[in-house]
């Protein structure tokens, strides 16, 4: 398949993140890969959970904003991804009985649109100074109907898709917290945080699209830390 910009099967789109674009947050970072951009924003840790929240625990909320109108059962659904994603990568235990809220809003659209606002998500947290157990990175694998495995899949090659998978990586064993730094998650450490498909894909697609998104992702996860060493060396 003949990608846009002569793209090659595994290469991923130019990406870049920018710290603290909102000065009112406590914690946001802009995300841009290709032509996809999406702002995150972090308020709190604030007093208090919700109801039916384990008020032993921080709990985090997230709001997700599209780009036009009104949010919809796709975004609910961003929502819930995000929030079991990101609890799995924060020490909820440092600043239990607290919410610390993230607001996705999406700037731009041109595919692998939820990875863009995982990795979005964590620099803002990073920036923010929540506690983390690791770093986390996404990417986007799109299955062609000849079987051929493509990552960072641009909104017109997603339409050419037989199947997809969206994939949570951690970038790291160590923490992301001075106080916690000898605390680690054994599970996430061994392997997928997240993992997201939709359509027809055999185990082999499968495996193939983790393979690829692992190699793919290690790219990424040097670039975030690189960015994170650069503004908050403390944590890193």
């Amino acid at each position: 398949m003949e990608r846009a910009e002569g793209r090659k099967a595994n290469q991923l789109r130019k990406y870049s993140c920018t710290r603290n674009p909102l000065g009112r947050a406590h914690g946001s970072a802009r995300w841009e890969q290709g032509d996809t951009v999406v702002a995150a924003a972090v308020y709190g840790p604030r007093p208090g959970t919700r109801k039916g929240e384990n008020p032993e625990k921080a709990s985090i909320e997230v709001v997700w904003k599209p780009r036009t109108g009104q949010s919809g059962r796709q975004e609910k659904e961003y929502e819930m991804t995000l929030k079991r994603t990101l609890q799995s990568i924060c020490l909820l235990t440092v600043h239990p009985n607290t919410t610390t809220s993230v607001i996705l809003q999406v700037m731009s659209d041109d595919g692998s649109l939820l990875p863009c606002a995982i990795n979005a998500s964590c620099a803002a947290l990073a920036f923010a100074g929540v506690p983390l157990k690791h770093l986390a990175v996404a990417i986007g694998c799109g299955v062609l109907e000849n079987g051929d495995v493509i990552l960072d899949t641009s909104k017109a090659e997603e339409k050419q898709l037989k199947s997809f998978a969206h994939l949570v990586f951690p970038n790291s064993s160590k923490s992301v917290d001075l106080k916690e730094s000898q605390q680690k998650d054994g599970q996430s450490e061994r392997g997928l945080i997240t993992s997201i498909t939709h359509g027809v894909m055999s185990e082999e697609d499968y495996f193939n699209c983790i393979e690829r998104g692992l190699a793919a992702s290690s790219r990424i996860s040097d670039f975030l830390r690189t960015t994170l060493q650069k503004h908050t060396p403390d944590y890193l």
